[in-house]
């Protein structure tokens, strides 16, 4: 028996958990790749798994059905691993330890990966029951959606058939989504100049913590803090008050999640830790009453290191590195003028990392507006031409542009409408989804985007609600259903 038998919604909840027993982390995905091709083998179907582990599976049409157009279902099957810092996990080998409380799956310390493995179960449950109404079906599994989407970059279309598009990587039961933002991950590259640490100098790690993180897209709205700027401003007050060594910083692990915890090593006279810790705890206290509900549970402490350390960044490097995890830009930067409460631009510094010969600050740009994409851009590049850094973009993808004609949309409205006696919302997401880049691919491509309540993406406190998943696992039946012309 598994942990969700017994949940309802036919076999979804059968298929999560079964995805939930394979590591499949963003480049990680080949296990559950080939999971879901047996799959496909074991029950007849047409399968198509390229190079890069994406996977193209068809069905035919129920009885009825065979005129009618094939409509196409897609969904990533890699997921956010991230994890709270006292958690012990190895997301290459152990599997996701999921557990139910109330109305919501959640995992234990870790992301859940219901970004979008839900979407993979929806997929798989469809393919699996023959009682099912539903025109011919094209199910797209790809990889790597959330390092840059090359998942979707890369895969072939010559046998795709269908130009109706379903995509389910939203988090929101009843909001049908007809657009999103475009992106592009910008990294940057400051060089390390290091010299021997001065003598008499004690060494001690800062830790910023507590904060609720959440979608460098999907979240960036609600204004919540990055431990990465907030890290930038510590180290901006001690540099302006006492003289210190900073030896390295590192905060976050993926560019597309709001950076929950960073760490600093810092060198300073022995003398001078009561005021050091007098200025964290002054530091705490303002970013607590600056970010107020938003996050009431920011820690920032102190720990002396036990282990000595022998180099120091440069007072240059130093200072530079400071100066870019201030001047980097972070969070909204525009919002929306045609649709109220979108989001139109944003930032988003996801990772700091010090590596032996450079520091590496990773960024999410996002914009609906192509040339305010290319406004961020220029401000990061001119940052980092200031400090002496080198900039590299890569991973751009385009936007889904909102179109208000769209056919399969009036059909999800309606039904939606029909079953629960309510409209749907219809609107766009600044998150970036895959649907620009297939929209690209396939000429004239009707698209939508669903999917039920999950709450806290992209970081340890991720829920998938139980009852919401079922909704939108009987709402996307008898839209299938009623595709039958």
């Amino acid at each position: 028996m598994g942990k969700l038998d017994g949940l309802g919604g036919d076999t979804i909840f059968h298929y999560f958990e079964e995805i939930c027993k394979i590591p499949h982390g963003s480049e990680n995905e080949m296990a559950l790749s080939d999971y879901i091709v047996a799959f496909a083998k074991e029950r007849g179907l047409y399968c198509r798994q390229d190079s890069h582990y994406n996977i193209l599976i068809k069905k035919a049409a129920s009885k009825g059905y065979e005129d009618v157009a094939p409509v196409i279902l897609q969904g990533h099957i890699d997921m956010v691993c991230e994890k709270n810092a006292d958690t012990e996990m190895d997301f290459l080998t152990e599997p996701i330890e999921i557990s139910v409380e109330d109305d919501f799956i959640h995992a234990k310390g870790t992301t859940l990966g219901a970004d979008n493995g839900i979407a993979v179960a929806y997929m798989l449950a469809l393919l699996d029951d023959n009682t099912l109404a539903h025109p011919p079906i094209e199910t797209i599994f790809t990889v790597e959606e959330e390092i840059g989407m090359g998942g979707a970059r890369a895969f072939e279309t010559f046998d795709i058939e269908g130009k109706r598009f379903l995509n389910m990587d939203t988090e929101e039961e009843g909001v049908l989504l007809s657009g999103c933002a475009g992106g592009r991950r910008v990294r940057v590259y400051l060089p390390a100049e290091r010299k021997d640490s001065p003598a008499k100098r004690g060494a001690y790690q800062i830790s910023i913590r507590g904060l609720k993180g959440g979608h460098s897209g999907a979240d960036i709205h609600l204004q919540r803090a990055s431990a990465n700027r907030l890290m930038g401003r510590v180290l901006y007050m001690l540099k302006e008050n006492l003289d210190f060594s900073l030896a390295s910083v590192d905060g976050g692990n993926m560019d597309n999640a709001i950076c929950r915890e960073a760490e600093a090593t810092v060198l300073f006279s022995k003398e001078n830790e009561e005021t050091v810790r007098a200025f964290l705890t002054q530091a705490e206290k303002s970013f607590l009453e600056e970010y107020n509900s938003r996050e009431p549970s920011i820690t920032i402490t102190m720990e002396s290191l036990k282990e000595e350390v022998f180099k120091v960044l440069s007072e240059d490097t130093k200072n530079q590195l400071i100066s870019i995890l201030l001047l980097l830009p972070y969070g909204v930067q525009t919002m929306s003028m045609e649709m109220m409460g979108l989001v139109e631009s944003s930032s988003n510094i996801g990772i700091v990392k010090t590596n032996a010969d450079h520091i590496y600050f990773d960024n999410a740009v996002r914009s609906s507006v192509e040339s305010r994409k290319e406004l961020i851009c220029q401000k990061i590049h001119s940052v980092a031409s200031l400090c002496g850094a080198r900039v590299e973009e890569v991973n751009d993808y385009p936007g889904w542009r909102f179109n208000p004609d769209s056919s399969l949309l009036k059909i999800f409205a309606k039904t939606y409408r029909e079953m629960y006696g309510k409209d749907a919302t219809i609107s766009a997401i600044h998150a970036g989804l895959e649907c620009g880049l297939f929209s690209e691919k396939i000429p004239n491509l009707d698209m939508v985007s669903i999917g039920p309540e999950m709450y806290d993406v992209h970081t340890p406190d991720e829920r998938l609600s139980i009852s919401s998943a079922i909704r939108v696992w009987e709402y996307l039946k008898e839209v299938l259903k009623r595709m039958d012309h």
